[in-house]
Protein backbone atom coordinates (compact mmCIF):
# COMPACT_ATOMS: atom_id res chain seq x y z
CA UNK A 1 0.00 0.00 0.00
CA UNK A 2 2.08 2.95 -0.77
CA UNK A 3 1.37 6.60 -1.54
CA UNK A 4 2.68 8.41 -3.99
CA UNK A 5 0.69 11.77 -3.80
CA UNK A 6 3.21 15.08 -3.37
CA UNK A 7 2.60 18.44 -3.93
CA UNK A 8 4.07 19.19 -7.20
CA UNK A 9 2.46 21.99 -9.19
CA UNK A 10 1.94 23.02 -12.47
CA UNK A 11 2.09 26.44 -13.87
CA UNK A 12 -0.85 27.42 -15.31
CA UNK A 13 -0.16 30.77 -16.86
CA UNK A 14 0.97 29.95 -20.69
CA UNK A 15 -1.21 26.39 -21.08
CA UNK A 16 -4.91 25.60 -20.97
CA UNK A 17 -6.94 23.27 -22.80
CA UNK A 18 -3.73 21.25 -24.60
CA UNK A 19 -0.18 20.86 -23.13
CA UNK A 20 1.60 20.59 -26.22
CA UNK A 21 5.08 20.13 -24.74
CA UNK A 22 5.22 16.75 -22.88
CA UNK A 23 2.19 15.41 -24.44
CA UNK A 24 1.40 13.48 -27.62
CA UNK A 25 -2.14 13.73 -29.38
CA UNK A 26 -3.61 11.34 -31.78
CA UNK A 27 -6.56 10.92 -33.89
CA UNK A 28 -8.23 7.30 -34.14
CA UNK A 29 -10.29 6.05 -37.30
CA UNK A 30 -13.50 4.67 -36.17
CA UNK A 31 -13.42 1.25 -37.67
CA UNK A 32 -12.40 -1.25 -34.52
CA UNK A 33 -9.26 -2.87 -34.98
CA UNK A 34 -8.07 0.08 -37.51
CA UNK A 35 -4.96 2.06 -36.06
CA UNK A 36 -5.00 4.08 -39.10
CA UNK A 37 -4.44 7.94 -37.99
CA UNK A 38 -6.36 11.17 -39.29
CA UNK A 39 -4.66 14.39 -40.00
CA UNK A 40 -5.24 16.99 -36.69
CA UNK A 41 -5.50 20.52 -37.86
CA UNK A 42 -3.12 23.08 -35.80
CA UNK A 43 -3.49 22.76 -32.36
CA UNK A 44 -3.59 26.33 -30.63
CA UNK A 45 -2.42 26.87 -27.05
CA UNK A 46 -4.74 29.66 -25.49
CA UNK A 47 -3.79 31.90 -22.52
CA UNK A 48 -4.59 30.70 -19.41
CA UNK A 49 -6.96 33.05 -17.11
CA UNK A 50 -5.35 31.00 -13.51
CA UNK A 51 -2.74 33.22 -11.87
CA UNK A 52 0.88 32.42 -11.32
CA UNK A 53 1.26 29.47 -9.49
CA UNK A 54 -2.06 27.99 -10.23
CA UNK A 55 -2.36 24.20 -10.81
CA UNK A 56 -4.55 21.13 -10.48
CA UNK A 57 -6.56 22.13 -13.45
CA UNK A 58 -9.89 20.08 -14.84
CA UNK A 59 -11.69 21.00 -18.15
CA UNK A 60 -15.89 19.96 -18.78
CA UNK A 61 -17.77 20.87 -21.97
CA UNK A 62 -21.11 21.16 -22.59
CA UNK A 63 -22.94 20.55 -25.58
CA UNK A 64 -23.20 23.40 -27.06
CA UNK A 65 -19.59 23.42 -26.60
CA UNK A 66 -19.16 25.75 -23.54
CA UNK A 67 -15.66 24.59 -22.10
CA UNK A 68 -15.30 24.88 -17.84
CA UNK A 69 -12.01 25.20 -16.79
CA UNK A 70 -11.47 25.26 -12.69
CA UNK A 71 -7.89 25.05 -10.67
CA UNK A 72 -6.24 25.80 -7.22
CA UNK A 73 -5.04 29.23 -7.44
CA UNK A 74 -2.26 30.13 -4.71
CA UNK A 75 -3.39 32.70 -1.69
CA UNK A 76 -0.80 33.92 0.36
CA UNK A 77 1.20 31.95 2.22
CA UNK A 78 -0.99 28.97 3.45
CA UNK A 79 -4.11 29.32 1.42
CA UNK A 80 -5.64 28.35 -1.87
CA UNK A 81 -8.74 29.25 -3.76
CA UNK A 82 -11.04 27.01 -6.11
CA UNK A 83 -11.44 29.36 -9.41
CA UNK A 84 -13.04 28.43 -12.55
CA UNK A 85 -13.68 30.37 -15.81
CA UNK A 86 -15.80 29.22 -18.67
CA UNK A 87 -14.54 29.46 -22.47
CA UNK A 88 -16.64 30.71 -25.39
CA UNK A 89 -16.24 31.60 -28.68
CA UNK A 90 -12.48 31.49 -28.17
CA UNK A 91 -12.24 33.72 -25.35
CA UNK A 92 -12.57 33.24 -21.36
CA UNK A 93 -14.72 34.56 -19.21
CA UNK A 94 -13.14 36.18 -15.82
CA UNK A 95 -12.53 33.62 -13.23
CA UNK A 96 -14.92 33.25 -10.57
CA UNK A 97 -13.97 32.08 -6.89
CA UNK A 98 -15.91 28.90 -5.41
CA UNK A 99 -14.42 28.91 -2.47
CA UNK A 100 -10.71 29.70 -0.47
CA UNK A 101 -9.54 27.92 2.45
CA UNK A 102 -6.26 27.04 4.36
CA UNK A 103 -7.13 23.49 4.61
CA UNK A 104 -7.71 21.85 0.85
CA UNK A 105 -5.79 18.91 0.29
CA UNK A 106 -3.72 19.76 -2.61
CA UNK A 107 -1.72 17.32 -4.77
CA UNK A 108 -1.17 16.57 -8.58
CA UNK A 109 -3.30 13.32 -9.13
CA UNK A 110 -6.07 14.20 -6.84
CA UNK A 111 -7.37 17.33 -8.12
CA UNK A 112 -11.28 18.94 -7.53
CA UNK A 113 -13.57 19.71 -10.64
CA UNK A 114 -16.51 21.75 -12.06
CA UNK A 115 -19.16 20.01 -13.64
CA UNK A 116 -22.02 21.57 -15.45
CA UNK A 117 -25.37 20.26 -15.29
CA UNK A 118 -28.82 21.03 -16.84
CA UNK A 119 -30.83 24.47 -16.76
CA UNK A 120 -27.38 26.52 -16.00
CA UNK A 121 -26.88 24.56 -12.96
CA UNK A 122 -23.41 23.41 -11.83
CA UNK A 123 -21.63 21.47 -9.14
CA UNK A 124 -18.42 21.30 -7.86
CA UNK A 125 -15.70 19.31 -5.34
CA UNK A 126 -12.85 20.09 -3.61
CA UNK A 127 -10.64 17.98 -0.77
CA UNK A 128 -10.68 19.06 2.26
CA UNK A 129 -8.30 17.73 5.27
CA UNK A 130 -10.37 16.15 8.69
CA UNK A 131 -7.40 15.74 10.69
CA UNK A 132 -3.55 16.00 11.49
CA UNK A 133 -3.73 12.71 9.55
CA UNK A 134 -0.46 12.89 6.26
CA UNK A 135 -3.88 11.56 4.16
CA UNK A 136 -7.02 11.95 5.80
CA UNK A 137 -9.10 14.18 3.97
CA UNK A 138 -12.77 14.27 2.92
CA UNK A 139 -14.61 15.28 -0.30
CA UNK A 140 -16.76 18.36 -0.14
CA UNK A 141 -19.59 19.30 -2.59
CA UNK A 142 -21.40 22.51 -3.59
CA UNK A 143 -23.95 23.10 -6.29
CA UNK A 144 -25.37 26.47 -8.41
CA UNK A 145 -28.31 27.45 -9.31
CA UNK A 146 -27.30 30.31 -11.08
CA UNK A 147 -23.76 29.33 -13.64
CA UNK A 148 -21.35 29.97 -10.38
CA UNK A 149 -22.32 33.13 -9.26
CA UNK A 150 -23.43 31.69 -5.80
CA UNK A 151 -22.74 28.15 -4.45
CA UNK A 152 -24.44 26.42 -1.96
CA UNK A 153 -22.89 25.21 1.80
CA UNK A 154 -21.19 22.25 0.74
CA UNK A 155 -21.93 18.87 2.24
CA UNK A 156 -20.05 15.74 2.58
CA UNK A 157 -21.20 12.75 0.05
CA UNK A 158 -19.95 9.91 2.40
CA UNK A 159 -20.80 9.17 6.00
CA UNK A 160 -18.42 7.17 7.77
CA UNK A 161 -16.57 9.82 9.49
CA UNK A 162 -12.99 8.42 9.38
CA UNK A 163 -9.50 10.27 8.91
CA UNK A 164 -9.17 7.96 6.13
CA UNK A 165 -8.42 9.32 2.33
CA UNK A 166 -11.65 10.37 0.28
CA UNK A 167 -11.15 11.36 -3.25
CA UNK A 168 -10.28 10.60 -7.13
CA UNK A 169 -13.99 11.51 -7.62
CA UNK A 170 -16.78 12.08 -10.21
CA UNK A 171 -19.97 14.12 -10.48
CA UNK A 172 -22.56 13.31 -12.90
CA UNK A 173 -26.19 13.96 -13.53
CA UNK A 174 -28.24 11.62 -11.87
CA UNK A 175 -31.87 11.31 -12.22
CA UNK A 176 -32.79 14.83 -11.12
CA UNK A 177 -29.72 15.03 -8.66
CA UNK A 178 -25.55 14.51 -8.66
CA UNK A 179 -24.65 11.81 -8.66
CA UNK A 180 -21.00 11.24 -7.14
CA UNK A 181 -18.05 8.56 -7.42
CA UNK A 182 -15.20 8.47 -5.41
CA UNK A 183 -12.48 6.18 -3.80
CA UNK A 184 -12.82 5.28 -0.30
CA UNK A 185 -10.76 4.29 2.59
CA UNK A 186 -12.48 3.69 5.31
CA UNK A 187 -11.47 0.47 6.00
CA UNK A 188 -8.01 2.13 6.74
CA UNK A 189 -9.60 3.70 10.18
CA UNK A 190 -9.25 0.09 11.51
CA UNK A 191 -5.06 0.58 12.40
CA UNK A 192 -5.40 -3.50 13.20
CA UNK A 193 -6.46 -3.95 9.28
CA UNK A 194 -2.95 -2.47 8.31
CA UNK A 195 -1.86 -3.50 5.11
CA UNK A 196 -4.84 -6.00 4.24
CA UNK A 197 -7.39 -3.08 4.13
CA UNK A 198 -8.99 -2.62 0.73
CA UNK A 199 -9.68 0.63 -0.84
CA UNK A 200 -13.24 1.16 -2.28
CA UNK A 201 -15.38 2.60 -4.98
CA UNK A 202 -18.24 4.20 -3.40
CA UNK A 203 -21.18 6.34 -4.83
CA UNK A 204 -24.10 8.29 -3.48
CA UNK A 205 -26.75 11.04 -4.49
CA UNK A 206 -27.07 14.64 -3.42
CA UNK A 207 -30.21 16.70 -4.24
CA UNK A 208 -30.29 20.15 -5.56
CA UNK A 209 -31.01 21.25 -1.72
CA UNK A 210 -28.38 19.27 -0.45
CA UNK A 211 -30.03 15.92 1.12
CA UNK A 212 -27.35 12.94 0.39
CA UNK A 213 -28.86 9.97 -1.02
CA UNK A 214 -27.15 5.82 0.64
CA UNK A 215 -24.25 4.84 -0.49
CA UNK A 216 -23.57 2.21 -2.34
CA UNK A 217 -20.36 0.10 -2.60
CA UNK A 218 -19.86 -0.44 -6.31
CA UNK A 219 -16.80 -2.51 -5.99
CA UNK A 220 -15.41 -3.40 -2.85
CA UNK A 221 -11.48 -3.52 -3.40
CA UNK A 222 -9.72 -1.14 -6.03
CA UNK A 223 -6.55 0.41 -7.05
CA UNK A 224 -5.74 3.02 -4.01
CA UNK A 225 -4.92 6.31 -6.00
CA UNK A 226 -5.36 5.85 -9.73
CA UNK A 227 -8.29 8.74 -11.05
CA UNK A 228 -11.64 7.73 -12.41
CA UNK A 229 -13.37 8.66 -15.07
CA UNK A 230 -17.11 8.99 -16.09
CA UNK A 231 -19.44 9.48 -19.02
CA UNK A 232 -22.72 9.03 -19.67
CA UNK A 233 -24.30 6.63 -22.61
CA UNK A 234 -27.68 6.49 -23.85
CA UNK A 235 -28.56 3.98 -21.21
CA UNK A 236 -27.19 5.65 -18.37
CA UNK A 237 -24.00 6.76 -16.38
CA UNK A 238 -20.45 4.56 -16.83
CA UNK A 239 -17.67 4.61 -14.90
CA UNK A 240 -13.79 4.13 -15.46
CA UNK A 241 -11.62 2.84 -13.10
CA UNK A 242 -8.29 0.44 -12.29
CA UNK A 243 -9.56 -2.60 -10.51
CA UNK A 244 -7.36 -4.68 -8.16
CA UNK A 245 -7.67 -8.43 -8.14
CA UNK A 246 -6.48 -10.54 -4.85
CA UNK A 247 -3.71 -11.73 -7.13
CA UNK A 248 -2.85 -7.97 -7.73
CA UNK A 249 -3.38 -7.57 -10.73
CA UNK A 250 -4.42 -4.00 -11.23
CA UNK A 251 -6.36 -3.59 -14.93
CA UNK A 252 -9.02 -1.15 -16.30
CA UNK A 253 -12.76 -1.82 -15.70
CA UNK A 254 -16.23 -0.03 -16.20
CA UNK A 255 -19.65 -0.10 -14.22
CA UNK A 256 -22.52 0.57 -16.35
CA UNK A 257 -25.83 2.12 -14.29
CA UNK A 258 -29.16 0.62 -16.26
CA UNK A 259 -32.65 0.60 -14.84
CA UNK A 260 -32.19 -2.48 -12.79
CA UNK A 261 -28.70 -0.60 -10.81
CA UNK A 262 -24.99 -1.01 -11.56
CA UNK A 263 -23.98 -3.90 -13.25
CA UNK A 264 -20.49 -5.76 -11.09
CA UNK A 265 -17.18 -4.53 -12.83
CA UNK A 266 -15.99 -5.80 -16.02
CA UNK A 267 -12.51 -5.38 -17.60
CA UNK A 268 -12.05 -3.22 -20.32
CA UNK A 269 -8.91 -6.05 -21.13
CA UNK A 270 -7.35 -8.60 -19.77
CA UNK A 271 -3.38 -6.45 -19.71
CA UNK A 272 -2.35 -8.88 -16.40
CA UNK A 273 -0.49 -5.41 -15.18
CA UNK A 274 0.52 -7.24 -11.78
CA UNK A 275 1.84 -4.05 -9.61
CA UNK A 276 2.06 -4.59 -5.83
CA UNK A 277 1.70 -0.53 -5.08
CA UNK A 278 -0.81 2.06 -6.85
CA UNK A 279 0.48 3.22 -10.28
CA UNK A 280 -1.47 6.73 -9.72
CA UNK A 281 -2.39 6.71 -13.53
CA UNK A 282 -6.21 6.27 -13.88
CA UNK A 283 -7.84 5.58 -17.19
CA UNK A 284 -10.21 7.96 -19.13
CA UNK A 285 -13.70 7.21 -20.66
CA UNK A 286 -15.46 9.37 -23.37
CA UNK A 287 -19.38 8.77 -24.77
CA UNK A 288 -21.82 10.18 -27.24
CA UNK A 289 -24.54 8.15 -27.57
CA UNK A 290 -24.19 4.21 -27.59
CA UNK A 291 -20.23 4.84 -28.97
CA UNK A 292 -17.86 4.80 -25.80
CA UNK A 293 -14.30 4.96 -25.73
CA UNK A 294 -11.79 3.94 -23.03
CA UNK A 295 -7.73 4.94 -22.58
CA UNK A 296 -5.84 3.99 -20.02
CA UNK A 297 -1.85 3.59 -19.84
CA UNK A 298 -0.27 -0.17 -18.56
CA UNK A 299 3.26 -1.66 -18.23
CA UNK A 300 2.05 -5.56 -18.16
CA UNK A 301 4.56 -7.43 -19.01
CA UNK A 302 7.28 -4.51 -18.18
CA UNK A 303 6.10 -2.89 -21.42
CA UNK A 304 5.19 0.40 -21.14
CA UNK A 305 1.68 1.41 -23.68
CA UNK A 306 -1.17 3.42 -24.23
CA UNK A 307 -4.42 1.38 -25.22
CA UNK A 308 -7.48 2.74 -26.90
CA UNK A 309 -10.35 0.47 -27.01
CA UNK A 310 -14.41 0.76 -28.29
CA UNK A 311 -17.70 0.23 -28.42
CA UNK A 312 -20.80 0.38 -29.97
CA UNK A 313 -23.26 -0.79 -27.54
CA UNK A 314 -22.71 1.72 -24.75
CA UNK A 315 -20.20 -0.24 -23.22
CA UNK A 316 -21.66 -3.80 -23.43
CA UNK A 317 -18.47 -5.41 -25.39
CA UNK A 318 -15.64 -3.47 -26.09
CA UNK A 319 -13.63 -4.11 -29.42
CA UNK A 320 -9.52 -5.43 -29.14
CA UNK A 321 -7.59 -2.51 -27.64
CA UNK A 322 -5.67 -0.54 -30.24
CA UNK A 323 -2.08 0.31 -28.77
CA UNK A 324 -1.67 4.13 -29.31
CA UNK A 325 1.87 5.56 -27.88
CA UNK A 326 4.84 5.29 -30.40
CA UNK A 327 6.95 4.23 -27.53
CA UNK A 328 8.21 4.63 -24.00
CA UNK A 329 4.72 6.74 -22.38
CA UNK A 330 4.24 7.77 -18.82
CA UNK A 331 0.40 7.45 -19.29
CA UNK A 332 -1.85 10.26 -17.74
CA UNK A 333 -4.43 9.38 -20.05
CA UNK A 334 -7.47 11.27 -21.77
CA UNK A 335 -9.84 10.61 -24.35
CA UNK A 336 -12.38 12.13 -26.27
CA UNK A 337 -14.94 11.70 -29.03
CA UNK A 338 -15.34 13.41 -32.42
CA UNK A 339 -17.69 13.91 -34.62
CA UNK A 340 -16.54 12.34 -37.35
CA UNK A 341 -16.71 8.61 -35.69
CA UNK A 342 -13.13 8.83 -34.35
CA UNK A 343 -11.13 9.72 -30.85
CA UNK A 344 -8.94 11.83 -30.02
CA UNK A 345 -6.39 10.51 -27.36
CA UNK A 346 -3.85 12.34 -25.33
CA UNK A 347 -0.79 11.33 -23.10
Amino acid sequence: HTRTNVAERSDMTRLVVTSIAGFSLLLLACVPGDSRTLVIGPIEALPSPAGPGSGEPNLAAMPSGRVYLSWLEPEGASAHSLRFATLESGAWSLPRTIAQRSDFFVNWADFPSVVPLAEGRLAAHWLQRNGSAKYGYDVRVTQSSDGGETWSIPVVPHRDGTVTEHGFVSLFPFHDSLGAIWLDGRNFADAAKGEGADMMLVMTSVAPDGTTGPEHVLDARVCDCCQTSLAVVSSGPIVAYRDRSEGEVRDVAILRWSQSGWTSGTVVHPDGWKIDFCPVNGPAIAADGARVAVAWFTAARDTARVYLARSDDAGATFSPPTRIDDGNPVGRVDVELDDRGGAVVSW
